[in-house]
């Protein structure tokens, strides 16, 4: 693939007509919160174990976003050297007050924290414990016009045992501690089961709380709304599938412009291609939000597909995150996260420059399998058909050794180069991995001339994410090798495309590494 045509992007909602089409972004980008300050709009996302974490997105018009920061660069807290699959950053919160942004999350298994910054794009100051407790997820703040906080969150049931409801508590002012335990504004036992994700917003003298329901593939938008922070809050579902193709319309926060509009975004789940962004019109009736297409039944929405943009007083050119890397630059792209807490010994951008140099690491101890390796580098599938291709120069230290490219969820697969007794092969490996255990397969070898030390590996995917393997000697011509694969999620996480340099049997005192040209994109 030239680099010409890894420059063309794969999914651009912007139809360049004045209109948008959803998703505006196909890609993992879960539990999107969003904030407007003046005529920038920023937007954050769970990112789970990955490093960095905490993405900040910038947008001048909702619907073209770039990714311009992580506010989170290691997890603290027993994530070194493993790999904590669907552990970590869990439905952030973005805010605005007192001349700072302010991002809250929950690492579900060790509490609160909140950071800050007065640039979105960094730096923000290191992670601060709001609450250390088990259970108590998906916080968002708010402060009052008195000048009074609160932190409103949600439970998860895996780790203190309660479910469905949401609780208020006190907060300092300054964000750094919960001045009570807090008490309980809603049950959606009966009515919303499964209700998380809380965003609080007050509006015409009314107290919201916007919260889905009924589970992430099959739920629905709910709306809270008082008089009162502490409620009594009255409910209506605004949004849900009706005769879409959009499944569970799921949790997400909403912006209001200066020209008067009001915008929400949120997720879909797609499985293997992850929680990706829809973006919905808004508006007000009765003081009640109405959100997508009307259905005819008071304020409950469906999505829209194809819609005019946001009016935001001008036009603003196609934008989207970066996918493709030449590794040209001084310091990693920012599309690229890995397993787990990263380490500066992992990688380089110097040693070889215009490469990534992947120096070969070991599997953490106990791990037998890629499924245990926090060294793997990858990034989130970016549309739901495409081609991607990386070019790697594989040096091995030892027997055993192997480099290559990945499709990684639960189930996985890849392709990647092996060092033998005898010379190099290229291995196409299955395997499966949970909290139980992992296995990995050989399902095909070929072996290599002597003297190879380079070549192209590429991945197609088509719906519904199935994944079929080339490579090629000399970046011309391709052969196939393996089977088609398809991906599915892993840990609260879509598939993700990943590339590593990994030392399989444990050998210690070797000094292997891959570097990688570059790794492009194309329809």
């Amino acid at each position: 693939m030239s680099k010409e045509q890894g420059m063309k992007s794969v999914w651009v909602a912007d139809l360049g007509d004045g209109t948008y089409r959803n998703p505006i972004l196909y890609a993992d980008y879960s539990d999107p919160d969003m904030v407007r300050v003046g005529e920038d709009f920023y937007m954050t996302a769970s990112s789970f174990a990955h490093s960095p974490g905490l993405p900040v997105l910038h947008s001048k018009d909702l619907v073209n976003w770039t990714l311009i920061a992580h506010a989170v660069d290691v997890l603290p807290g027993g994530y070194d050297g493993c790999v904590r699959h669907g552990d970590g950053v869990w439905a952030p919160s973005i805010r605005y007050h007192d001349g700072k942004y302010w991002i809250f999350f929950s690492a579900p298994d060790e509490g609160i924290y909140m950071t800050t910054a007065e640039n979105p794009a960094g730096p923000w100051s290191p992670l601060h414990m709001v609450k250390e407790v088990k259970g108590w997820i998906d916080p968002c703040p708010f402060w009052d016009d008195d000048g009074q906080a609160y932190l409103v969150h949600a439970f998860a049931r895996s780790r203190c045992g309660i479910k469905h409801r949401l609780k208020m508590c006190r907060m300092k002012p300054d964000g750094t501690a919960l001045l009570d335990d807090g008490v309980v504004i809603f049950d959606g036992e009966q009515d919303h089961p499964t209700m998380e994700g809380p965003k609080m917003y007050k509006r015409n003298g009314y107290y919201y709380i916007f919260a889905p329901a009924g589970g992430v593939p099959t739920g629905w938008q709910t709306i809270l709304r008082s008089k009162s922070v502490f409620g009594p809050y009255e409910d209506k579902i605004v949004l849900a599938q009706g005769s879409t193709e959009v499944n569970g319309p799921h949790q997400g926060g909403y912006v209001e412009l200066e020209s008067g509009e009001s915008w929400f975004v949120h997720f879909q789940d797609r499985e293997a291609y992850g929680r990706i962004v829809h973006l919905q019109p808004m508006g007000w009736e009765n003081d009640w939000p109405y959100m997508g297409t009307s259905t005819g039944d008071s304020v409950l929405g469906e999505p829209v597909i194809i819609h005019k943009k946001p009016n935001v007083g001008k036009e603003w050119p196609a934008a989207e995150p970066e996918t493709n890397d030449e590794f040209d630059l001084p310091v990693l792209g920012l599309q690229w996260q890995w397993q787990g807490n990263r380490k500066s010994g992992w990688s380089s951008l110097k040693a070889n420059p215009g490469h990534l140099r992947l120096y070969t690491q070991p599997l953490p101890e106990g791990g037998t399998t890629l499924y245990h390796a926090p060294s793997v580098i990858g990034q989130k599938l970016p549309a739901p058909e495409f081609t991607a291709e990386a070019k790697l120069d594989f040096h091995p230290g030892a027997v055993g050794e192997r480099a290559g490219l990945t499709v990684f969820g639960h189930d996985y697969a890849y392709v990647a180069l092996e060092k033998t007794e005898t010379g190099l092969k290229l291995v196409y490996v299955t395997g499966h991995g949970s909290k139980e255990g992992s296995t990995e397969t050989v399902a095909d070898a070929v072996e290599l001339p002597a003297g190879t030390s380079t070549v192209f590996l590429r991945t197609t995917c088509v719906l519904e994410a199935v994944f079929t393997w080339a490579y090629s000697l000399d970046g011309q011509s391709y052969k196939t090798i393996g089977s088609a694969f398809t991906a599915v999620p892993g840990g609260w996480v879509g598939a993700k495309l990943g590339l590593f340099s990994l030392r399989m049997n444990g050998a210690e005192g070797y000094e292997g590494y891959t570097d990688v040209d570059w790794f492009r994109f194309r329809k």
